[in-house]
């Protein structure tokens, strides 16, 4: 599919929907200063082009007893295709894991779990180091988290952190 060029307004629609996915037509219209019928064909535009992934909402982890939060890292045992996907296949049917990650450097994937505890956290270490290929691991227990995944930034780096001064 061929996509057209962001423009101002597209990025300003972006970053108005990332902050608060629940905005209506009308009031999201109004922030980027268009009417309501050309803004929400651009939303169309958006989705239909792959900019918007979807819509959600962020939730209290610790509110719903997933409070513990912890990385790990996994080193596999080969790194071929086929312990790859092993792996993917495994790790992407464990509910725990919020994220996972293959990445370059001294390890092969960075996985982050959200746990009720520290008990929780040593049932899910023995499913981990047993899945397909696991040669070796290190977790990092989260004591506190500083900042969260805010989004996408649709602003050069120089603009937002004057903006935010």
């Amino acid at each position: 599919m061929k996509t057209k060029a962001l423009d101002r307004i597209d990025l300003n629609i972006l970053e108005t929907l990332q902050r608060d996915g629940r905005i209506s037509n009308v009031e999201l219209a109004k922030k980027v200063n268009l009417s309501a019928s050309p803004c929400i064909d651009r939303v169309k535009r958006l989705e239909k082009e792959g900019y918007i992934d979807g819509y959600g909402a962020r939730l209290n982890a610790a509110k719903l007893g997933c409070g513990t939060a912890v990385f790990i890292q996994v080193t596999l045992d080969r790194t071929t295709s086929d312990v790859f996907n092993q792996f993917r296949d495994a790790v992407v049917k464990i509910p725990q894991v919020a994220e996972c990650h293959m990445v370059a450097g001294g390890f092969d994937y960075l996985l982050k779990l959200r746990l009720a505890n520290m008990d929780a956290y040593r049932s899910m270490l023995a499913i981990i180091v047993d899945l397909p290929g696991v040669a070796q691991t290190h977790t990092y227990v989260v004591i506190e988290a500083v900042k969260q995944d805010q989004g996408v930034p649709l602003k050069p780096a120089a603009e937002s952190v004057a903006g935010s001064s």
